[in-house]
């Protein structure tokens, strides 16, 4: 059976939806998780043999109509319904990448100021690119790899770092999979998808639901090895310039012991530094 990236989309999302959750009847017992084909296709107004298409990757060309039709039916976020189109070249290409990414000195300078603030600055694979003196603190300096969706799979102290690992997993590749989309063939991607696909089963059973969503937490709970539990808001900014580069920047509110945690942390860095 052929396939395609389309269809193995669109099978995985259908993978994860059951008949209740659409208001489907069920009878009798079903041979399958999820929906079925015909039950995709019925509430998404094409014939079944056309969808079978789709999935099997035969039919490469669905209509704007059908593709809406189809993510309302598969209840894809927006997110989700960009990536669906991507995936049937609906939308235009982005700006290719440059082959090494560098950080915008300015961008540096100004991520330098904010001392009460960690701060990185991602890659479209996810590499840390840079990251202020606190974000450096706040993950120990990277000792296992500047690659932070590596380290979610393959470091064992990721799992005491992030006390909601699971989450964190999830959202990891559910980015990985949407900058995939967005800049299919990247090779720093791919190999990074690669590797885990033959080094993490966890990375491996993620990969194959294709959840595709940019950053969704809004915050982030880490078990620090110095200072102890933070819980830190999330806040994600896309670098205009640099395609497939994010700001990735967390706060505490004023006040609270997360915020005298990174305070605690930002003076044992400082410490270090000096000494």
């Amino acid at each position: 059976m052929t396939s395609s990236p389309l269809g193995d989309y669109l099978r995985g999302r259908r993978d994860r939806l059951t008949p209740e959750a659409l208001g489907l009847p069920v009878y009798g017992r079903r041979r399958v998780v999820g929906l079925r084909r015909e039950e995709v296709a019925m509430l998404t107004g094409v014939s079944v043999d056309y969808y079978v298409r789709l999935e099997q990757g035969r039919e490469v060309s669905p209509s704007p109509q059908v593709l809406d039709s189809l993510g309302e039916v598969l209840r894809l976020d927006d997110d989700g319904r960009q990536h669906l189109y991507r995936l049937a070249g609906l939308s235009p290409r982005p700006t290719p990448p440059a082959p090494v990414e560098e950080v915008d000195p300015a961008l540096l300078e100004l991520m330098l100021s904010w001392t009460a603030s960690p701060a990185l600055v991602f890659g479209r694979a996810f590499d840390v690119l840079t990251a202020n003196p606190l974000g450096e603190a706040l993950f120990g300096g990277f000792p296992f790899s500047r690659n932070l969706t590596r380290t979610v799979f393959l470091d064992p102290g990721a799992r005491t770092l992030y006390p909601d690992w699971h989450l964190v997993a999830e959202n990891a590749v559910a980015g990985l999979r949407l900058a995939d989309g967005l800049m299919p063939g990247d090779p720093r991607i791919r190999a990074v998808v690669d590797e885990l696909r033959v080094k993490s089963p966890d990375f491996v059973e993620l990969w194959e639901r294709n959840d595709a969503r940019g950053k969704r937490l809004d915050s982030k709970r880490f078990r620090h090895p110095e200072v102890g539990p933070l819980e830190l808001r999330v806040h994600v900014f896309e670098v205009r310039g640099a395609p497939g580069q994010e700001l990735v920047v967390y706060h505490a509110p004023a006040g609270s012991p997360s915020a005298e945690g990174l305070a605690l942390l930002g003076t044992l860095a400082a410490t270090r530094r000096i000494g």
